[in-house]
């Protein structure tokens, strides 16, 4: 715990005071408190009261913005698991997950949040979902050796794993990292403390100009006295409070604070008032595809019929091989897919054998209200061939249709079923599965395309997958594979300019 850490999420937590006092400090900031003191030593008590009210009213709706916004760490923070069932003192118990240490052994099952980065060192297999992460859809099948990402959730299956990482070194908490990270300012806050600076240059340098020709003119006529002085601070007061725009931060922050409020009645909440401004610049907008330009839930689309009658009979058979209760996105597809659910009420099963990264298929021995007994199996397609041991030609109309699907972004799944106790199957017909776009998102590319905004899908899903959900979306087919374009000895301060270009040509 002393060399690693608690495994959470650091936060630096700012005080008010230090917010407050930070609020009053910059370039613009001083020469307007300069002038409120000026003005305070010669007496103008009504410019003292409009500078310093133009202040803290600026002040005032930075600190309102900031902490109405909702933190993304906030956000991330979340993510972690609360809890962690670990190995202490020789036995497995529930532990708070902000203990873990790196070399901690634990289980992960069905339902839970993966606590820590973990490397998997016992068990079958789990199914864990980390869409979160890598943007795909399915949830992926965990071996022996494989690693778990913290943040992510397991849909199946029971495994022994150590803990290789916690905190802001797991997977999760360097993303984050980069969040908390992110704060740079805005184009328009550069430019305005710029202007500010430039001003500021100017106005120190014409009033030491003008007290230095003040005193000397009263040095020479032997005038110098307090009034003297006084008219001369007036003088460097009417020039600082003429040459620097005192209200530029106020209308700056009251236009963005508005531009805020109107955005959250769009249930859009802003962190920073700077963003708005910057949103409204930017000609290139980057989407995750998962969840954001597609719906994230599995769907199965045309389904090629191969011995079955008509599609609701490899439905139905696919049905039998899933388990609802299982959570698994492909199961969930195919029984949604079902027309008519009461047929399942005249069948019972005896034997599931839920799917494993071994076998690559689902099986159900069932029999209906007549005893008859059948098998039913769902499962990749080449498994799905090796077990019903079909014809030449229909083992190559099987591998050829998962092929086309592949260059298309479908993902196959074939169903079989057999009625001699598994000695002989029958391939029904395979199904096409995909993750369909959400019904707004090809309007609301077009509508950023009229804008001026180019539009660019980045994911971590398969890049046929990636094609198939642009040409739908009209985002244009120019993908590429990360792997392909950046060289891994690349810096990445230092992109060549043979890459940058690439990667602004690609959708």
């Amino acid at each position: 715990m002393q060399k690693y850490g608690a495994n959470a999420l650091e936060e630096k937590e700012e005080s008010f005071i230090h917010k407050l006092v930070h609020a009053f400090m910059g370039p613009i900031e001083y020469m307007i408190e300069a002038a409120a003191i000026i003005s305070a030593i010669i007496g103008h008590w009504d410019d003292f009261i409009i500078i310093m009210l133009l202040l803290i009213f600026n002040v005032t709706i930075d600190l309102w913005q900031s902490q109405k916004a909702s933190s993304a760490l906030a956000a991330l923070k979340k993510g972690m698991a609360p809890q962690a069932n670990a190995l202490r003192n020789g036995k497995y118990q529930t532990i708070d997950a902000a203990t873990l240490v790196p070399g901690d052994i634990i289980k992960i099952r069905l339902g839970m949040i993966v606590p820590a980065d973990l490397r998997l060192i016992s068990g079958d297999y789990a199914s864990i979902d980390q869409s979160a992460l890598t943007g795909e859809s399915i949830a992926a099948n965990k071996k022996v050796g494989d690693e778990a990402y913290s943040g992510s959730v397991v849909k199946q299956g029971e495994m022994e794993a150590v803990v290789i990482a916690t905190g802001s070194n797991t997977f999760f908490g360097r993303t984050a990292k980069l969040v908390a990270n992110a704060g740079a300012k805005s184009y328009a806050q550069q430019a305005m403390f710029q202007i500010g600076n430039y001003l500021i240059v100017i106005a120190v340098i014409l009033a030491v100009i003008m007290v230095a020709f003040g005193v000397f003119n009263d040095l020479a006529t032997h005038s110098m006295n307090t009034s003297a002085a006084l008219g001369i601070l007036q003088f460097v007061l009417v020039l600082l409070v003429a040459s620097i725009p005192v209200a530029m931060p106020t209308v700056f922050s009251i236009t963005l604070a508005l531009g805020a409020l109107k955005l959250s009645k769009k249930k859009a909440i802003v962190s920073q008032l700077a963003s708005i401004e910057e949103m409204a610049g930017i000609d290139i907008l980057c989407s995750d595809k998962t969840g954001t330009l597609t719906k994230n839930q599995l769907t199965l689309g045309e389904t090629t019929l191969l011995h079955a009658k008509d599609e609701q009979e490899v439905v139905f058979a696919g049905t039998m091989a899933s388990k609802i209760e299982d959570n698994d996105a492909i199961d969930t597809a195919v029984i949604n897919a079902l027309k008519d659910k009461d047929s399942l009420k005249s069948w019972t099963v005896d034997k599931f054998i839920p799917f494993d990264p071994v076998t690559k298929r689902t099986e159900a021995d069932a029999h209906d209200q007549n005893g008859n007994q059948v098998f039913f199996s769902k499962g990749a397609p080449q498994v799905i061939v090796d077990l019903a041991k079909p014809g030449e030609a229909e083992a190559k109309q099987v591998n050829d249709l998962v092929t086309n699907l592949a260059n298309k972004g479908y993902r196959a799944l074939g169903v079989a079923k057999s009625t001699d106790q598994g000695k002989s199957w029958q391939i029904l017909g395979v199904f096409s599965t995909f993750d369909p776009p959400r019904d707004d998102s090809k309007a609301t590319i077009d509508a950023a395309k009229v804008k001026g905004v180019n539009v660019k899908m980045i994911t971590g899903d398969d890049t046929a997958i990636a094609i198939e959900t642009c040409r739908q979306l009209g985002l244009g087919t120019n993908i590429l594979n990360a792997a392909d374009v950046f060289p891994k000895d690349m810096d990445p301060d230092n992109v060549p300019d043979d890459i940058a270009e690439t990667i602004e040509k690609a959708d």
